[in-house]
Formats: C-alpha cells, structure tokens, sequence
C-alpha cells in the first residue's frame, strides 16, 4: 500500500515534512495548537498494547493529539503512507494518503474530528465556531503555511477535504487500514461509509 504520487501544493524538502512539524514554532504554534497535532515527541507517547492492524503491517505511530490519540503512518516506507487516527475512544480510520495529505486536511480544516455524521450547514457552524473561539486562526495558519512551504492560496478548500475523509472511509483505503483493538475486535470507524 504505497501512494507516492504528492498532490499539487504538496510541501517538498530533503529533510521531509516531520522534522519541519516538530522544530519550525509557527508550524508547532498551529498544528500542536490549533490543529491537535503535536509530532514535538511521538517517542513519548505510544499505541495501547494489542492495537494493530488487521493486515498485519506495521502502524507506526508519528503524532499524538492532546487527549492521547495517535496519529500513525501505515506500513513501511516514509512519509508517503497512509495515515491512520486512533482514538482512545475506540476509533480509528484513515485520514490522509500521506503526510502532505495530513498536512492540507490539518491547515484547511482543523476542526476535522468534529465532521462525523454531520450535515454541511452543521459542518458550517462547526467550522464557525473554530474561528470564533480562535481570531487569528487564518493568520496563525497562513503562517505555518508558508513556513511548510506551501502556499496558503492554493489549498484545497474545505469542502474538498472533507469530501477526501468520506472517500477514505470507505473502498480499499478503509480495508488495508482497518485498526484492530487489543482484543482482537476491529475499532469503530472514524467516518461510516453510509453517511457521508
């Protein structure tokens, strides 16, 4: 299960994107603050003992959110495999074909774990919300934009994010990285196929 194919916008550099996640402090400020994605020490933090993956491959977790949930790529290689979220609350799902991905889904739409079973206008209000309770959120994220290398202009729009996470959550994608928990049950899907 390898995607190596980087989208349009796609941040590039010798050194990957991760270190630049964990040592640049207006990319920190926004993604460990904003965006609930901290990969400052994802040695410190690791997956419950027994949560796995159904196939067998490797789920190498990368980042943690605040509440202990772990952001983890999906078998061998780099930064190009896909990304997983497993919650403490039994969840888990795939969430971008690789940390460029990520990174886009993040910057756009950081409320994103508020997006299951919800409609667009209660998307909308959500995502007001996010930027009532955070002002300088479009300043905080068009700087950790560009100090990513990307320009803020060229993400996708929230919309088309959103629609990635549904097209992820179900098909191959959803198959391949289908999370067990240390019972051997597989976790709950962070988004139902049936109701995107």
């Amino acid at each position: 299960m390898n995607s190596s194919t980087a989208a349009p916008g796609a941040p590039s550099g010798p050194e990957g994107l991760l270190p630049r996640l964990a040592g640049n402090e207006e990319v920190v400020a926004f993604f460990a603050g904003v965006a609930d994605l901290d990969a400052t020490s994802p040695a410190d933090h690791g997956l419950e003992d027994g949560v796995r993956l159904a196939s067998g491959e490797r789920l190498e977790q990368f980042a943690r959110a605040g509440s202990g949930d772990a952001f983890c790529f999906v078998g061998e290689g780099g930064e190009e495999r896909p990304v997983v979220y497993v919650s403490l609350d039994g969840e888990a799902g795939p969430i971008a074909l690789g940390l460029p991905d990520l990174v886009r889904l993040c910057l756009v739409a950081p409320w994103w774990r508020n997006a299951p079973r919800r409609t667009a206008a209660q998307l909308r209000a959500v995502a007001d919300e996010y930027r009532q309770d955070l002002p300088g959120l479009d300043e905080q994220r068009e700087r950790a934009a560009r100090a990513l290398g990307l320009d803020p202009a060229a993400l996708p729009s929230e919309p088309a994010v959103l629609a990635r996470l549904a097209e992820l959550s179900r098909g191959p994608v959803a198959t391949a990285c289908l999370v067990l928990g240390h019972e051997g049950d597989p976790l709950d899907p962070l988004f139902r196929a049936d109701r995107t």
